[in-house]
Parts: C-alpha cells; sequence; structure tokens
C-alpha cells in the first residue's frame, strides 16, 4: 500500500498482553475489514516476558495490513505510542490501548470530530454523552479526579479527561506533536494535548463508550507519584526550551 492509499491507521502498544491481545486484534480486524476504506494496524511489542511478540507475529502472518514492531526492552507505553505513530502512514493516526476499554468502533465519533478542520480528538469518560459502562474502583476514580485537577492547574486546562487511551490525529499534526514528545510513561497523554495546544492544533474531546477492565497494572501511591513528577518535568523542560514549536518539519 502507499502512503496516500491508507485511510486509517490503529496503533496498539503492548506489554506482556499475551491474554488478551489475541482477542483484541479480532475485534479490531472484524471491525476493519468491515470497513470500506484502507486501513492498517500497528503494534508496538514493548519488551516485556511473556509470549505476545510470538502471537502477535503469529496473527500477522494471515493479515497484511498488520505490522509488528518490537522494543528489545521495555520502554514505556509513551514510548511504544510514540514509534507507533511516528511510522504508521493513514490519513488519520488512532491510538487505543490494547484492553479496547473503548471499543474500536468508537473512533468514528472521533473521526467525526476530526473532519470539520480539527487535528486531534481525544476520546473521553467525563463528558454528557460518555457511556462509561463498567466504571474503575473508588480508589482509581479517586486517582484521576486528583489528577485532573492537578492537570488543570499546572498543565492545560480545559479538558475533562485526559487519561483516556483512545486519541485520534490527523497525520501531519501526529507526526509534528509525537516528533517533540518526551515523557514515556503515564503522563504522556498530557504531554500530547500539551504540545498540541503550544502548536496551535485544535483539540476537541469526544464522548466514548467506556468499559474498565479490571487488570490494570497501575499502582495507586508508586505511580501516582511518578505522574506528578512527570507533570513537574514537563514544565521544567517548556521553561528550558525543548518544546520549541518555530521549526517546521
Amino acid at each position: 500500500m502507499d502512503d496516500e492509499s491508507i485511510y486509517l491507521s490503529v496503533v496498539i502498544p503492548a506489554f506482556d498482553e499475551a491474554n488478551r491481545i489475541g482477542s483484541t486484534l479480532d475485534r479490531v480486524r472484524a471491525y476493519l475489514e468491515q470497513q470500506t476504506f484502507v486501513s492498517e494496524v500497528l503494534v508496538v511489542v514493548d519488551g516485556g516476558h511473556d509470549d505476545t511478540l510470538d502471537l502477535v507475529q503469529r496473527v500477522a502472518d494471515g493479515w497484511s495490513t498488520l505490522t509488528v514492531l518490537h522494543n528489545d526492552v521495555n520502554r514505556g507505553k509513551g514510548d511504544a505510542v510514540r514509534r507507533g505513530m511516528l511510522e504508521a502512514r493513514g490519513q488519520f493516526l488512532l491510538f487505543s490501548d490494547a484492553d479496547l476499554s473503548t471499543p474500536i468502533d468508537q473512533v468514528e465519533r472521533l473521526l467525526t470530530a476530526l473532519r470539520p478542520g480539527c487535528d486531534v480528538a481525544i476520546g473521553s469518560r467525563a463528558l454528557a454523552g460518555s457511556d462509561v459502562r463498567l466504571r474503575q474502583p473508588w480508589w482509581r476514580q479517586w486517582m484521576g479526579r486528583v489528577f485532573n485537577r492537578i492537570v488543570q492547574q499546572i498543565v492545560v486546562s480545559g479538558y475533562r479527561d485526559t487519561q483516556c487511551g483512545f486519541k485520534c490525529f490527523r497525520r501531519e499534526a501526529a507526526h509534528r506533536i509525537l516528533a517533540r514528545q518526551r515523557q514515556s510513561r503515564f503522563s504522556f497523554d498530557v504531554e500530547l494535548i500539551w504540545i498540541a495546544s503550544k502548536m496551535g492544533y485544535g483539540v476537541v474531546e469526544v464522548p466514548v463508550v467506556w468499559i474498565n477492565d479490571p487488570s490494570s497494572r497501575v499502582h495507586p501511591l508508586r505511580d501516582s507519584c511518578r505522574m506528578l513528577f512527570d507533570l513537574l518535568r514537563l514544565r521544567y523542560d517548556d521553561f528550558r526550551g525543548a518544546y520549541r514549536t518555530d521549526d517546521r518539519d
């Protein structure tokens, strides 16, 4: 396929996802094969200790538009998303969590939001119209609210949910934004919105369906501290000029 023929690229970061990546890819493939547009899927296997890589490679043997990218060591979800998005060739680039907590057909809502000229559409669990069918444990909801308050105060305001792992970009915007990305773990979502806003790209929050997967790897104390540190580092890096936007690439 040449780049111009691909309408949608789907990027899925995967770290120790052997238990669910197979069913996820089945659902993604079933959805994409029903569409009239040309698509591609990129799975970025971010190191790991289980059979995720072998499993995805076996699926790719029978799926010509599935590309497998492999990091020898775990570099973090943000790094995996960055690698996949920078190699994606579609007109629109979606990244989705490997658990498909937001079903793949919700990409239609994001694409609709992008068509009027918006550059970035982010799935949201917190807007009127969002359909949260299975909620997170109370402590994760509390963590999310606290984190969002901190984001609003010290990074970027106006967004109800920065952490939903379902975001879609126009290709030109995606490549310019992610080329400047520095965060490799949980706070990279906020960083992408920050960079997009700083560069003048239009970002819209879109209500989506969301179903909690109870097998989350988020640690309530350790990861909260890391996320706060990453937000402070983002502001420090910006003060140092790390997110320059005056150069065209």
